[in-house]
């Protein structure tokens, strides 16, 4: 049996916990299993596994080297993948996992002229607002705002992530625009709870210099859903401090307004992030989404460190 059949049997044996298992998995049989496994074994002069009647349990030297393995498999199969595609349409399943709101407003809508233009590639998306393992979950890319430093990981910044305050008109025309700061506490507002952390996303307005400062607050109502915080400014319940791939569709037909200009946070991870594995070799499939990601979002007016929102008028002026 050769090197790498064993290693994918290795693996295979990781993942499912049991010779049985991983015999299913590499459609051969558990005796077959055992011996490759003690074969590694033999070779490397360790325990991979320790052995009972009950479990299979991987130990601390097997768990090494199943990662450096698994990252090696990766590699090969991403190298492999890239040559043969050097001439051919990308193909294969691209796994996307993303937040929900820019999932819904920003990347669902571009996934038919992604297909059309790629129609070997089969999409699996996974739509949530939690920072999954990537690695682990076998996600070959997630849309992020914000992220979670990893070194296995690459986080390149597709845009940043500004805020802008936003009303709708009818709710000025029965409230009236504040003329100060000190205004804001007189009207409702819609907060935005955290899921992970059920924390109030904070709220920043800006002094009579420009600079944004954290504005204590009380909230009228609370979501922890994004569109959902978005409808309700729309429909007259508040204020509400909208990223701007939220507070893009209701600005541009006119539901919502925004009353300052627009804010970014200084965090170095502040922004939408597209997240992928390192590897030496980059998948085919991997590099032309990225590439579409970014082409789609020039043609609206964003790049790594700019969006429409910066030239987006405002009916306050905080100089004044």
């Amino acid at each position: 049996m050769d090197k790498l059949r064993s290693l994918e049997i290795f693996l295979a044996t990781c993942d499912g916990g049991s010779f049985a298992t991983a015999a299913r998995a590499c459609n051969t049989d558990p005796s077959t299993v055992s011996k490759a496994i003690g074969r590694l074994e033999a070779q490397l002069e360790l325990t991979l596994f320790q052995r009972s009647t009950r479990q299979l349990r991987i130990t601390t030297a097997g768990q090494r080297y199943a990662d450096t393995v698994r990252k090696m498999v990766q590699d090969l199969s991403a190298c492999e993948e890239e040559l043969q595609h050097l001439n051919d349409s990308p193909s294969g399943t691209l796994r996307i996992s993303t937040a929900v709101c820019y999932g819904h407003l920003y990347l669902r809508p571009l996934l038919r002229a992604f297909c059309l233009r790629y129609p070997d590639i089969k999409l699996e998306l996974e739509i949530n607002d939690l920072h999954v393992d990537i690695i682990d979950n076998d996600i070959d890319i997630a849309l992020r705002t914000g992220y979670i430093k990893d070194s296995r990981l690459i986080a390149r910044r597709l845009s940043p992530m500004d805020f802008l305050i936003c009303a709708s008109p009818q709710y000025l025309k029965a409230y009236g625009t504040p003329k100060s700061r000190d205004d804001f506490h007189q009207h409702q507002w819609i907060g935005f709870r955290i899921k992970e952390t059920q924390q109030l996303q904070p709220v920043f307005l800006p002094n009579q210099q420009g600079d944004y400062e954290h504005f204590d607050i009380s909230r009228s109502h609370i979501t922890d859903d994004g569109e959902a915080m978005a409808h309700m400014c729309a429909d007259g319940l508040g204020f509400a401090q909208l990223p701007h791939f939220l507070a893009k569709q209701g600005l541009e037909s006119g539901e919502l307004v925004s009353l300052y200009p627009y804010f970014r946070p200084p965090q170095p991870d502040n922004g939408v992030f597209a997240i992928y594995p390192k590897r030496e070799f980059l998948p085919v499939k991997v590099k032309i989404f990225i590439e579409f990601m970014t082409t789609s979002l020039t043609a609206i007016g964003e790049s790594t460190n700019h969006t429409w929102a910066e030239n987006w008028p405002s009916i306050i002026d905080f100089r004044h």
